[in-house]
């Protein structure tokens, strides 16, 4: 039986819907993956099949066949298994595959059938609504992220059991849901630190607020201690706001990263990166 469902892969800072075919020609016994994976997404098999078993399905008896279109993209990552171990069961008479379509599911399954976070669910969440799916199934700790996109369906989940539930029809999801603009409000006035600490250094002061106010480059030169990095640590915190436009691109990057905070649904404040002072210039660029 061929079942045909959708997945998500992150190239930069955008996301490419991945259509994931999963058929039972015949033949050996075996699953076999194509579509120019990489090793995390060979190995997904092994994780599939345990989770599969571990949660009271049967496991694929026969030859299964796995393709990720478009085949021409290198797919990376192991956020495929959730997609993949519903494809296996649909595939196998276990789910009925109706609905599957019209979803684009991810997330990286544990052999018990725990669903893991991801990368990127942001982007991958702005392009399934600008592809116009029905909603989006991601890991439960991506859920407020992905959520930041409006007009969008999007389901947090924490087992593979609840997937199954859900197109079942046996188990509702709950809706994740978030108020995009008074979040980034909110978010926008809380600082862990703020320039307002540091007391003394009125000539480094005036300098950082002056750079601040013209949007002038600032170069801190003085001795282990003096202050360089106190100081700069808390210059975003006089830097003018971000607009909810430049918050949601350097969520992206965030997200992209796996620099996201834990329970961090959008990044409203000017970030601040500091790298070892004896970093070469290619690690800088692979930093930043």
């Amino acid at each position: 039986m061929l079942v045909k469902l959708f997945g998500s892969a992150v190239y930069g800072v955008d996301a490419i819907t991945i259509t994931i075919e999963v058929d039972t020609p015949g033949g050996e016994v075996g699953v076999y993956i194509v579509g120019l994976p990489d090793n995390a997404v060979k190995e997904s098999k092994d994780r599939v099949i345990s989770a599969i078993q571990n949660t009271g399905f049967d496991r694929p008896r026969g030859r299964m066949v796995v393709n990720m279109a478009p085949a021409d993209i290198k797919k990376a990552g192991a956020a495929y298994d959730l997609p993949i171990a519903l494809g296996f069961l649909a595939a196998t008479g276990q789910l009925p595959p109706e609905q599957l379509h019209e979803y684009v599911i991810i997330g990286e399954l544990s052999l018990d059938g725990t669903i893991k976070p991801i990368k990127g669910a942001l982007p991958i969440a702005i392009q399934t609504r600008a592809e116009k799916f029905k909603g989006l199934i991601v890991p439960r700790a991506n859920a407020r992220e992905a959520g930041m996109v409006n007009n969008l369906e999007v389901y947090g989940v924490d087992n593979i059991t609840e997937v199954i539930g859900f197109f079942n029809g046996t188990q509702t999801l709950k809706r994740t849901v978030v108020n995009t603009r008074e979040e980034f409000f909110d978010a926008q006035s809380t600082f862990e630190i703020d320039f307002s600490d540091v007391k003394g250094q009125e000539n480094v002061k005036r300098a950082l607020e002056i750079a601040a106010a013209g949007g002038h480059n600032a170069i801190l030169i003085g001795p282990p201690g003096a202050g360089k990095t106190m100081l700069a640590k808390r210059l975003p915190t006089i830097l003018p706001p971000l607009s909810l436009h430049e918050a949601l691109e350097t969520t992206k990057i965030h997200s992209v990263a796996g620099k996201l905070p834990v329970n961090t649904s959008l990044i409203a404040q000017r970030p601040f990166r500091s790298p070892h002072h004896t970093i070469s210039e290619k690690a800088l660029l692979l930093f930043q």
